[in-house]
């Protein structure tokens, strides 16, 4: 979502979509029963809305640049921190499995 919103900043009369995780985490530990439905993507598309703009916009634009960019590095920092600390993980076993 991060990716479209920044993709589509000028895109006049776009609106920023945004997720709400505590909604599509419900929705995913309670699953619609359906063949062939796809809990998650069903329930991103439950948390999934339109973010209302921070500052009027002539076009209609609701994407703020600034709030999408800190955003993503914050989701990126996030990410590399878990991958740090999985790969942490994963030596300390390998370490205890091969005894050194």
């Amino acid at each position: 979502m991060l990716a479209s919103n920044l993709a589509n900043a000028d895109t006049p009369g776009f609106q920023a979509r945004d997720l709400d995780f505590s909604t599509a985490l419900q929705a995913a530990l309670s699953p619609a029963t359906g063949e062939g439905v796809d809990a998650l993507r069903a329930a991103a598309d439950q948390a999934t809305y339109a973010r209302p703009g921070v500052q009027p916009s002539m076009d209609g634009n609701t994407v703020d640049t600034q709030r999408e960019q800190a955003t993503y590095a914050q989701a990126a920092l996030e990410y590399r921190a878990s991958m740090a600390f999985v790969e942490s993980k994963v030596r300390t076993m390998l370490t205890a499995i091969t005894g050194q």
